[in-house]
Order: structure tokens, then sequence, then C-alpha cells
């Protein structure tokens, strides 16, 4: 709910769970932010805070939106071109409020600069059942050119904290989302990308909280950026222990003019509070994005991937043989990925040829699409549209797309380069062979990949070249806006060489993500203990793969295990199926039936992270269904020392009067009966041994 108290010049934007409020005084100042308040009772948090000369008013550093004009010296949220034209003083102009039939509002704050001639436009979007909000700026130019060289998204401003703590993730290729917390200490940390797209060294999200606070409970104030190029997020302690968190599109080489009667907006910030932890931030953030980010109702099909059999060796042929062995095992969904097209035998050739080799597919795609339908599999591609080869036709008769500056020689990685997408013919180009590709074949899933970061900015066109970073994400979204409009039955998944390209602007698109090209079960656990810390496990694919013997991880070969591991998301398989044995292919068919049947609680269900796998030799997390009937349970043994037995592991979310059944999958143990007071408070027996043991475990409610 949205209320302005006029009288107080207050606005209080209030959810379940959730107070934030600002005021309109000199400048727009936040007030408070966190567990629900009395708005009425924060307007003596409006006045001046006089300390010194040197700092006349410490509330300057809780402004809802900073412009940088000499007098407020925190982290900016708009900074126009160096020089006199670049100071900025907005006043307060207007307010609208929109609602909406699903109880979601909108607040628009109008400022203006009377100087400058440009109005600032402050959007505020309120998720009141869900307990989100987001934060956006448009800015819109009425006078003579402007020139931005920084627009973020938005300023949150939290209370006073005693010892505050900051959460993020970071990583890197194949070790994605690797949890960080550490002390929020005076002066500013930040988190960002410089490479073209989200990146897997941060990801756009943070949680900030008081020291102490776990899983269960603690206060923990937290957000998200809807952004897939370079971004930015500050968190910053003044002097005076104000804590605010600066958000948005990353300002290095950053520049935008905009012209009389133009526009620019910035991404959506998404944010949030809870008072139970991290756990209750986490499905905050998963019903949200359910609710109103990736909000296909279709369960994640089973899919199996022929790269780790075939790798760039890909004919129709072995493919038929393939699709045999996975129709065999129950796969719902066979996915052909690189080495199909162009004379693409290798990394170093074809990318951007997007026809099938001749050779490999003599008939086409549609030969082996037929196959794989008539085996009941629906058929999917793999695909890198951004990127191209130096020895490839399509670079061949146009050098001139690839984002290259004049007089030097463009950067290979992983021997591409990136083409040019904000020039309307690359578009144009690119859309046409999509189109051609799902038109002409029935195809019901693309794996969208880029295996490499953006260099070399420049085009063609003149334009300059930081307004470049900015046209490539706008004209991905472009893109893949298009397919979905046009092919509703495609399925898109996000990959960038694993986890690269993962945030809420991309997945406003995406049916599913690709967290990581580790696919070692027990590492997976780390890194899927970091993703769904704020991200919804439902669009988090993970793999059952092969083990090799020289493999450094040799000793992680249980099925079981892997699969265990594998099921706490969408479920694929990339082993070389080829090669299993009879036994093998009977365990393979087994636990994939056995996640068909669990899906829907594991996709769709609320996430408890009941034991890290950082902290423990055992870790465990506890899906429960939307109805509140059923919950499975993961755990995994990693090493067992002395030969100690593993502790009882205490369920959460149940209701504790009512009965349950718990069932371990491929236990010859009798079934067992607990009231959910003994779930949660005393546990569940665990009979795991040895190193890189796992248990499945499933609960349904009995009837009173």
């Amino acid at each position: 709910m949205i209320v302005f108290h006029e009288n107080k010049k207050l606005f209080h934007l209030s959810t379940r769970g959730m107070s934030y409020i600002f005021g309109v005084g000199g400048y727009l100042q936040n007030l408070y932010w966190g567990e629900p308040v009395n708005a009425e009772d924060c307007v003596e948090l409006m006045e001046v805070n006089f300390h010194s000369s040197f700092d006349p008013d410490t509330n300057l550093d809780r402004e809802e939106f900073t412009c940088w004009n000499g007098r407020s010296f925190a982290e900016p949220c708009l900074k126009l071109q160096q020089g006199v034209e670049s100071v900025v003083f907005t006043e307060f102009a207007g307010w609208e409020i929109f609602n909406r039939q699903d109880r979601v509002q909108t607040l628009r704050i109008t400022l203006e600069d009377k100087v400058r001639e440009f109005q600032l436009i402050l959007e505020y979007v309120v998720y009141e059942e869900l307990d989100i909000i987001s934060r956006k700026a448009i800015l819109n130019n009425i006078g003579s050119p402007l020139m931005i060289e920084n627009f973020q998204s938005a300023a949150l401003s939290l209370p006073q904290l005693e010892r505050p703590f900051m959460r993020y993730v970071t990583g890197k290729w194949a070790g994605e989302f690797v949890i960080n917390d550490a002390p929020v200490n005076t002066g500013v940390f930040t988190m960002q990308s410089k490479r073209g797209m989200t990146g897997p060294h941060f990801n756009p999200s943070f949680a900030v909280y008081e020291e102490g606070a776990t899983e269960q409970n603690g206060n923990v104030w937290f957000g998200q950026l809807a952004y897939s190029g370079n971004w930015k997020i500050s968190v910053e302690k003044t002097i005076f222990d104000n804590i605010r968190v600066t958000g948005g599109m990353n300002d290095s080489d950053f520049f935008k003019t905009l012209g009389q009667g133009e526009s620019l907006e910035t991404p959506e910030f998404f944010f949030g509070f809870s008072d139970g932890g991290f756990g209750g931030m986490s499905r905050k953030l998963h019903s949200f994005q359910k609710a109103h980010i990736t909000t296909t109702s279709k369960p994640r099909r089973v899919l199996y991937n022929s790269w780790e059999a075939t790798t760039f060796d890909v004919n129709v042929k072995e493919q038929m043989k393939l699709a045999d062995k996975a129709a065999s095992m129950g796969v719902e969904l066979f996915v052909v990925d690189d080495g199909w097209f162009g004379e693409r035998h290798g990394d170093n050739a074809g990318l951007g040829d997007w026809t099938p080799n001749a050779g490999k597919f003599p008939n086409g795609l549609g030969e082996l699409i037929s196959y794989v339908n008539g085996l009941g599999m629906d058929f999917g591609i793999w695909v890198e549209p951004e990127a191209v080869n130096p020895d490839s036709c399509l670079f061949r008769a146009h050098p001139d797309w690839i984002y290259h500056i004049d007089g030097v020689e463009p950067m290979q990685s992983r021997n591409q380069y990136v083409l040019n997408i904000s020039l309307k013919e690359v578009r144009e180009y690119l859309l046409d062979m999509l189109r051609s590709l799902l038109a002409q074949n029935n195809i019901s899933f693309l794996k969208w990949d880029m295996n490499r970061m953006i260099t070399d900015l420049g085009s063609c066109d003149g334009v300059d070249h930081r307004e470049l970073w900015r046209a490539h994400v706008d004209a991905l979204y472009e893109i893949w806006d298009t397919l979905r409009r046009e092919f509703p039955q495609v399925e898109l998944e996000t990959c960038a060489g694993g986890g690269g390209r993962i945030d809420l602007g991309i997945l406003k698109y995406a049916d599913q993500s690709w967290p990581s090209d580790n696919t070692d079960p027990y590492e997976r656990l780390f890194i899927q203990e970091g993703f769904t810390n704020f991200y919804n496990p439902g669009i988090m694919m993970c793999w059952v793969t092969d083990t090799h013997p020289s493999y450094r991880r040799s000793g992680r070969r249980d099925i079981s295990y892997k699969f265990r591991s594998a099921m706490c998301g969408g479920l694929g398989i990339g082993s070389n199926i080829g090669n299993l044995t009879a036994e093998e292919l009977s365990l393979y068919t087994s636990h994939i039936d056995e996640y068909k049947s669990i899906r829907h609680i594991v996709q769709n269900g609320r996430l408890y992270r009941l034991l890290s796998p950082g902290n423990s030799p055992v870790s465990a997390v506890q899906y429960i269904s939307e109805s509140d009937e059923e919950s499975v349970v993961f755990a995994f043994l990693h090493s067992q020392k002395f030969g100690d037995p593993c502790k009882r592991l205490k369920l959460q979310g149940l209701s504790k009067n009512s009965r349950y059944l718990v069932q371990a999958a491929g236990s010859e143990e009798s079934n067992r009966i607990y009231y959910g007071s003994t779930l949660m408070h005393i546990g569940l027996p665990l009979s795991l041994k040895g190193d890189f043991d796992s248990a499945l475990l499933q609960i349904k409610k009995l009837e009173e």
C-alpha cells in the first residue's frame, strides 16, 4: 500500500512485513526501511542533523536520490558531464499513485531542474502481498542536450546498525555463486561488472544484516538489480554510521547524450526486508520471481544434452543412438549442443554460420528431430548468436559487424569476436536466422550461450563507444523479447560459459538458467546454495555427468549421490549414456522416475536450507509443496570421521500438530510417522555412512 501523509509530507510504502518511508523537505529524505512502523512517528527524523561547519546536515547521507551538485558527498545517483553545467539541483514537483488489480501499486515522484530543464521521475512499485518493492528512475529532457556520466537506479538507506554485515556472491568460471559474508566498514564497498554482461565474478544481489543473523533468524535487508550489462552496487557506510546501497548501470566508461524530448530509463532495483534470516529472504525472493519475473508455469523437463558424449563430433547417426538411450531412461527433452552447424569441428571455426553442417546432417536437422519426436521426446538446440569466429562465412562477408577499434587488431577470446548487435542490420540477420531455424524445425528449446566478455568497444557507424555498453544489452533484450512473442512455445535458457549471465533482467525472458559448467555433485552443492540465496531453484538446471578415473574429483562417482545433488533444481543428464552398463541404465531410469514424482515440489515449492555444505560434514535442503501437503528432503554426507553417526536432522516449515509419513527412497526400512513438532525440534535420524553418501526423504501430511 502507498499512502501520502500530506500534513506530514511523508510517503509510506508498506507491504505485509515491511515499511519504506521517505519525506519531502528541502530534498527527498529516506527516513526508514525495515519492519512495519507507524509512518507519522517518523516526521521528527526529517529535522536537520547539524554536526559542524564541515557537515551541516548529516541527513544528506540519506537522500533518496542524490544528484551530484557539490553539496551531498554520498555516492551519486545522477551526474552530468564535468563543468558548471554538471551541477544538478532538483525540486519536488508532484506525485501520482496508480493502482493495479493484483494489489500492486505504483508511485511516481516528479523532480524538476528548472535551470537545465529536465524532469527526473522516481518510480516505486509496491508488491504488497510478496513483500517486495522496486525502484527505477526516468530522465526526461525538455531543454538542450544533456551529457550523462552516471545514472543509477536508486539509493537505499538502512537504519543504523550496531554491527552490520553484508552477504554477496562471487565466482569465476566453474566456481560461481560462492557466498561471502563480511563486515560493513566505514567507506565504500563496490560489486560490479565492466565486462559487458552480468559476469560470474559478482552477481547484482546483496544482503545487509545484523551480526548473528542465521538461516532462520535475524533482520536482513536485501536487493537485486535487473540488468545484464555493466552494473554496479555500492554499499557505503558514512562516518556517521549511515548505511546506503546504491545500484544501477556501471558509470565506468558510461556516457549518454540525451537530446531534447528524449528520455533515459534505468534498470529496476528490487528490494525487501526479512526478519526470518537468510531463509526468509530467499523465500520472499523466490515467491516474487515466480510471480513476476520467471512466470512460466511449465515444469522443467528432464533433459539430455549430448555435449559430453560427442563434443564437436556431432552426426545424425550417433545422435540417434544417444536419443534411443535417452528415451529409454525417461528423458523428455533431447538437446544437441555445439558442433551441429557450419564448418564447426572445433572452437576455431564456423561460429556465426547457423545452418546445419551438410556432412553431419545430410538431410538437415529435420531427420533427427523427427526421430527424437517419434521417441516421445522434445528437441532442443544450442546457439551462441552474439559471437563469431574469424574463420566463418559470416565474418568473411561482414568483418565490420564485430566490435572493433579503428586501426587496432581486435582481441580474440576462445577464437571468437563479439558481434555488434547494436547495429540494426546485425540484429535483423540474427533474428532472420533464428526465425528460420525455429520456423523450419520443430525445436522447443534454445540454449543461448555466450563464451566470452565484450571487448574492443567501437563501431563502424561512429557511435561513441561508451554508449555501446548499454546498446548491446538493449539489443539483446529486443531479440529475446521478439523470440518470446513470435515463438511462445520455445523455451529459452540463459547460459554464459555457465553462470555468467544470470540476473533479473535476462530472467524476464528466460525459462531456466545454467548456473555453472561445474557439474561435480559435491561442488555443485556449494554453487546451488549460493544461487538459491537469491534465485529461485525452479530455474536452476543441474546435470548428472560422468566422472573419469583420471579426474581430480574421481571419488564422487556414486550415481545416487550425483542424481540427488542434481535433483535439487531442474534435472538434466550430460553423461555419455552410450557407455552405460545395463545396471547403470536401470539406476538412471529409476532416479529419473523418482525425480518426476517430486518435481512439482522442488520446482514450485518453498526451499529451506537446513545445513550448509560449508559448515558441516552433512548438508541438507528441504522443499515444501505449495499445498503444504508434501515435502522432500535431500541430505548429503561428504565425509565421515571416526565412524561418528550423523546427528538427527531438524526440518522446518511443517505444521507442528500435524502427523507426517516419512519415506526414505531406496530404503528397506519401514515407513515412519512423526508429528511436525517432532520433526522440527527433535529431527529425523539419518543412516548415512562413509564418504559421499546421500538420502532422499519424501514426507506426506496425513489427514487428521
